[in-house]
């Protein structure tokens, strides 16, 4: 009886140890946590390497620091149908340097105070400096939460520069309006990577100028190759994507909707298409 009980154990024993062993093998993984996009000096322009704006997802599965500090990218519900985000870029970290100027000018200031030998001189300088920390302080934070927040889009079908902690402001270029684009970059500026992009357009708004733009030289590319992709659909017939003259239709009447084209310029446009 005991050799069969033990034989029996054994069975069961063994039954148990290859159900483990095949739920480990069978176990389903979550799933990969999306590809982190990063800018650095060296990268080309693309989406993958210029996009700055971390996702919802990202954040939520980070740390609450990570959160507090996550950026904003531009909403895709703003988008229109089939556009697709070539660049979402946010300003180059210079765009933070007189804040930071100010932050290390008052600790500074406060280092001195304490080494005032006067009791009640030491005593005001402190105030001040304190007063002068907390300020900075502020400007520091409140440069940040409009760093994170605006945003210079380059998409398949426009430029656009948004910008705004609680109301939103913006300036949307449509690419076929889109004239001429030069950058201006000074010899430091050059050494940081940072500079202005000018944009000339057919538009009332006729120049638009783009300060604190990370690599603006290879932005001005990324754009010029974006229009000319931009006109191959728009004027070359049917193409991928949904890019046919039923949609590219659709995308003018958006635009003469939202005001970025007039009517004559939709007629001269739809009549391109249809060939007329």
């Amino acid at each position: 009886m005991n050799v069969r009980t033990n034989v029996w154990r054994a069975s069961a024993d063994s039954v148990a140890m290859r159900y483990a062993a095949r739920r480990v093998r069978t176990r389903v993984l979550p799933d990969p946590a999306p590809a982190m996009t990063a800018t650095s000096d060296d990268s080309q322009v693309t989406a993958r390497c210029w996009s700055a704006s971390r996702s919802a997802n990202n954040a939520a599965g980070s740390t609450p620091f990570t959160v507090l500090f996550a950026l904003m990218p531009y909403p895709k519900n703003l988008l229109n149908d089939f556009e697709t985000v070539a660049l979402d870029l946010h300003p180059h970290w210079w765009y933070y340097t007189k804040a930071l100027l100010a932050v290390a000018a008052s600790v500074i200031f406060a280092i001195v105070a304490v080494t005032v030998s006067d009791g009640t001189v030491q005593t005001g300088l402190m105030w001040v400096a304190f007063a002068a920390i907390v300020v900075s302080l502020g400007w520091l934070i409140k440069r940040y939460a409009t760093w994170s927040t605006t945003n210079f889009v380059v998409t398949s079908d426009r430029v656009i520069y948004r910008s705004g902690v609680m109301r939103k402001s913006g300036i949307e270029i449509p690419l076929e309006r889109v004239n001429n684009v030069s950058s201006n970059q000074g010899v430091f500026e050059r050494m940081l990577g940072a500079g202005d992009l000018l944009i000339e357009s057919g538009g009332e708004s006729g120049q638009q100028r783009f300060t604190d733009i990370k690599n603006p030289s290879r932005v001005q590319n990324l754009i010029h190759a974006q229009r000319e992709a931009n006109n191959s659909r728009m004027f070359g017939g049917r193409g991928d994507g949904g890019s046919d003259v039923a949609t590219q239709l659709e995308k003018l009447e958006g635009m003469l909707e939202r005001g970025t084209l007039t009517q004559e310029e939709f007629d001269a446009q739809k009549r391109r298409l249809l060939g007329d």
